[in-house]
């Protein structure tokens, strides 16, 4: 299959009425130099006696050392997801998610913003399977799928807050889509864009850790990841190699390290609070978890390949990084 394939394929809706369901469409894009991060997302969420549909937009402003963010909720018979390039409409928020561009526009509250992307032609931006397989994707377990169908994307346009415009110009980010009958018990996700000192970007890396129901227990954290670099890909996701990894999550740092038969790879990312939201993630059940969300993380990414020079990339905040959790943090502000 094509790329373009593929990305469309990923961004195809999975959810079905009358199922217990959890499905997220998401979107963040980095100022290139600056610590400023949008974050939008899409969600349905479908439980006994029926379906609602969410729209999320978060803004990051290190300079400030603020975040804040809104969202919307609706019945899901008034909202409208699906076509060939996927449109998503919730109340007065609207994405159209191609196979190589995209675009997002909406308003809450005192958020608004109008955007367009394209996804980065060549082996960095090309669709992204984080399972081990892609036969997994739509069979029965894991019950929990994650897939990036643009890993680097360059976004335009404007967003405004807080009396204040944003002007975006071919800022780095990605796309992703995520669904399962619930979300996870507890994980911790990550994703960067490195770029040159010209700004073009060079390296991206996407991994994450958590623990899965078993029988009314947790499994320990189970970890994925996977790193390209120029027309090179490493990943560390073949179950046989459980044992060669060590994932830490002690809020608000993430360390990952990572051995197989691409090398070994270390991963550390760390939030700072008073950038970072609180979003309420209701279950199917009716459970509450928090997710503790930054897209200002400090990254450090060190890589070890089998017969290839060891490489090294960072990030001062430039990194998405996400906690999800039963209690939320006091000094974290809750979306609403």
């Amino acid at each position: 299959m094509s790329a373009v394939t593929v990305h469309q394929a990923d961004n195809a809706p999975r959810f079905q009425a009358g199922t217990e369901h959890v499905e997220s469409w998401f979107f963040r894009a980095n100022h290139p130099t600056e610590p400023r991060a949008i974050w939008l997302k899409a969600t349905i969420l479908s439980r006994r006696g029926g379906a609602v549909a969410e729209a999320w937009c978060s803004l990051f402003d290190g300079d400030r050392d603020r975040a804040l963010g809104r969202k919307v909720t609706v019945p899901m018979a008034s909202a409208r997801i699906g076509g060939s390039s996927l449109g998503i409409h919730v109340e007065g928020c609207s994405f159209q998610l191609g196979a190589d561009r995209g675009s997002a526009k909406g308003t809450l509250g005192e958020f608004s913003w109008d955007l367009s992307w394209e996804r980065l032609p060549g082996p960095l931006g090309e669709p992204l399977c984080m399972l081990p397989s892609r036969r997994l994707v739509d069979a029965r377990l894991p019950r929990n799928k994650l897939l990036t169908p643009s890993p680097v994307l360059l976004c335009s346009g404007t967003a405004r807050w807080g009396g204040q415009t944003w002007s975006m110009e071919r800022w780095p980010g990605m796309q992703g889509h995520n669904w399962g009958r619930a979300h996870s018990p507890e994980y911790a996700w990550g994703q960067c864009v490195f770029s040159s000192e010209l700004g073009e970007p060079v390296c991206t890396v996407e991994a994450a850790s958590g623990r899965v129901a078993l029988g009314g227990r947790t499994s320990p954290l189970l970890a994925l990841m996977s790193i390209r670099r120029g027309g090179r890909v490493y990943r560390f996701d073949r179950l046989l190699d459980l044992w060669n990894r060590d994932a830490r999550i002690d809020f608000p740092e993430w360390t990952l390290r990572m051995k197989g038969p691409a090398g070994e790879a270390l991963l550390s990312m760390r939030a700072r609070p008073e950038r970072m939201v609180c979003l309420g993630y209701e279950n199917p059940s009716g459970q509450l978890s928090h997710c503790l969300n930054s897209k200002l993380a400090a990254v450090s990414l060190r890589v070890n390949p089998v017969n290839e020079e060891a490489f090294e990339c960072r990030s001062l905040h430039g990194g998405a990084l996400e906690f999800l959790q039963r209690e939320p943090v006091s000094a974290i502000p809750e979306v609403v």
